[in-house]
């Protein structure tokens, strides 16, 4: 197989037909690469699996991250506010 300019490789029409899959997991070894094609009833599969080893729920990670967002822009302000010779809050 040639590399392409850009980086890709074609997979012969045979093999895709094979494998009946237009996505491959390219996963990079010592020995080289491998190529296998994409099961994506392997991925439903995992779907809640590791849920309970979550400390929060996604919304709960949302809302937390907004918050610090929030925080670290009203530390800004206010460091701004200090330089500029405003009246810090």
């Amino acid at each position: 197989m040639k590399i392409s300019r850009n980086g890709t490789i074609s997979i012969p029409a045979e093999v895709r037909k094979r494998w009946n899959t237009d996505r491959v997991i390219v996963t990079d070894t010592s020995g080289g690469l491998t190529v296998r094609p994409f099961d994506p009833d392997f991925v439903r599969s995992l779907r809640g699996k590791y849920r309970h080893l979550a400390k929060e729920t996604v919304d709960e990670g949302r809302r937390a991250a907004r918050e610090e967002q929030a925080e670290r822009e009203d530390e800004r302000d206010r460091a701004r506010r200090v330089r500029t010779g405003g009246v810090p809050e």
